[in-house]
């Protein structure tokens, strides 16, 4: 299966479509993939922190700044739900 969903984005290609983001001058097929890697990444560390014992519900908060917010980014609606 060749699906397109699950290939890893390597760390070099991300930070630049990240700047490219911020810099506003990126393609729509670009947003696009960047938007799909940072909803696994969000997803990922939602799933990691959820194995804590200290979790007790604070890591969509802190999964959301980490992911999101501390780059300036719109959070998208319902990206909790989605994972």
């Amino acid at each position: 299966m060749n699906n397109k969903k699950y290939t890893k984005m390597n760390n070099k290609k991300y930070k630049k479509l990240i700047e490219d983001k911020k810099k506003k001058k990126i393609s729509l097929k670009n947003s696009k993939l960047l938007d799909n890697e940072l909803q696994k990444r969000y997803c990922r560390c939602i799933k990691k922190l959820k194995n804590t014992k200290d979790s007790n519900g604070s890591e969509y908060p802190i999964c959301l700044t980490t992911v999101y917010k501390n780059r300036k980014f719109k959070v998208p609606k319902n990206s909790r739900k989605k994972c």
